[in-house]
């Protein structure tokens, strides 16, 4: 029997996110962060490394709310 789950969670690196402020990609990183907000009635987001990495995003451009 094939088990349905074992590939939950598996990302590509050429089909990984990349975080705005560093450029790294962003695979099978549990320490990545992601800001999601709703601008003009569609869902926007923003993938990043790490928490040092939003955090210069937010002091750089603000909240997006």
């Amino acid at each position: 029997m094939i088990d349905p789950t074992s590939d939950v969670g598996h990302v590509d690196e050429s089909e990984a996110p990349t975080c705005v402020v560093c450029g790294e990609r962003i695979v099978e990183d549990p320490d990545h962060r992601v800001v999601t907000w709703v601008e003009d009635g569609e869902i926007r987001m923003l993938d990043f490394c790490s928490d040092a990495c939003r955090d210069e995003w937010l002091e750089d451009e603000g909240s997006p709310v």
